[in-house]
């Protein structure tokens, strides 16, 4: 809507004329500006959210700052990553630079929400980000009655950190769409031609997560754990997070927001102990939130007890560092408490 080309054959990294010259729909903007302050103006606690992946500048912005006004925009690039990173590389390929620049890569103050995946994998054309990861055997294999094969082993470690990663690196929002907290394994389709006018996967079998045989409670379970710890320390309304380790070899990533130490070891064989990561603020930290725990499907590798505490050892360009066992395949949230 903003530009006259709608998007079609500009990826928007020529520089800021494709954002403010001849290209760009002003009539369009205005509207949008004009619309933006009176629903702020008439409806105070009303918010805003554009679906928009130019990065068109100051869009989220107030207008009375020359912005557009929109309160958030949506991190459209984000599912598109995890999808390209599930279907095209192996667990020992992902990049956690590439990662990460991606969970990062939005306007300074200018809100985002973030998402794992969107319509277009949970909708009939592609497969939900579950389904790539665990595909047909989610159909026999997510009862607690068989043992855990290592497709769904690997597919509910890696629906957790995923989510985990979203939420705290990618924005200031957080979206969960269709299912996606407990890795609903389906696509929607609503009755077209094309499939006989049925209604059969026109729902969400909601039932999934609650039954107590099917390991898809345990994806829920830890997706209340995510919020619960999220609404007690706000990380979405902190600051932009300081990402301190993208380690390519071991597949490990850190970073710190609202006061918290995340960490994530995306290596699909390698477990480290005396890890070291690095923080800004020395103290005793503790567990805060653990995807290996047996009630979130993992396999309870690491203490819950286990205390860390900082060293004087600067480490990548951070002040503090403490060294962690932390096992393939495995997210931590430590909080400092002493």
């Amino acid at each position: 809507m903003m530009y006259l080309h709608h998007g079609i054959g500009h990826d928007f990294t020529r520089g800021y004329e494709e954002y403010f010259g001849e290209w760009v729909d002003h009539d369009a903007v205005t509207y949008l500006t004009l619309a933006n302050d009176m629903l702020h103006q008439l409806y105070p606690h009303i918010i805003t959210i554009a679906e928009d992946v130019s990065g068109m500048p100051a869009l989220c912005r107030p207008v009375s700052e020359g912005g557009l006004g929109f309160d958030y925009r949506l991190g459209m690039g984000i599912p598109d990553m995890w999808i390209r990173v599930l279907k095209e590389l192996r667990d020992e390929d992902w990049s956690m630079g590439h990662i990460v620049h991606t969970l990062t890569n939005r306007r300074y103050r200018e809100r985002t929400i973030s998402y794992v995946e969107s319509h277009d994998q949970a909708l009939v054309g592609d497969k939900t980000v579950a389904f790539w990861l665990m595909d047909k055997e989610m159909y026999d294999e997510m009862t607690i009655l068989k043992p855990l094969t290592p497709i769904i082993d690997r597919g509910i470690a890696l629906h957790k950190m995923l989510r985990l990663i979203t939420s705290a690196l990618g924005g200031e929002g957080y979206l969960n769409f269709m299912g996606n907290e407990f890795g609903h394994p389906e696509w929607i389709d609503f009755p077209r031609e094309g499939n006989g006018f049925s209604y059969h996967h026109a729902l969400r079998r909601w039932d999934l997560a609650t039954d107590p045989l099917l390991r898809y409670k345990h994806l829920r379970e830890f997706d209340r754990a995510m919020h619960r710890l999220e609404r007690r320390v706000h990380w979405l309304a902190a600051e932009q997070a300081y990402v301190s380790l993208k380690h390519e070899l071991d597949k490990v990533i850190s970073f710190e927001r609202a006061g918290l130490v995340f960490i994530f070891n995306f290596h699909p064989t390698s477990s480290f102990s005396d890890y070291r990561v690095p923080c800004n603020v020395a103290g005793k930290y503790t567990i805060a939130l653990d995807s290996d725990r047996d009630e979130f499907g993992g396999h309870n590798r690491i203490l819950p007890n286990t205390e860390f505490f900082t060293q004087p050892v600067s480490y990548y360009h951070r002040d503090h560092s403490f060294l962690v066992y932390i096992p393939s395949r495995t997210c931590l949230v430590l909080e400092r408490v002493d």
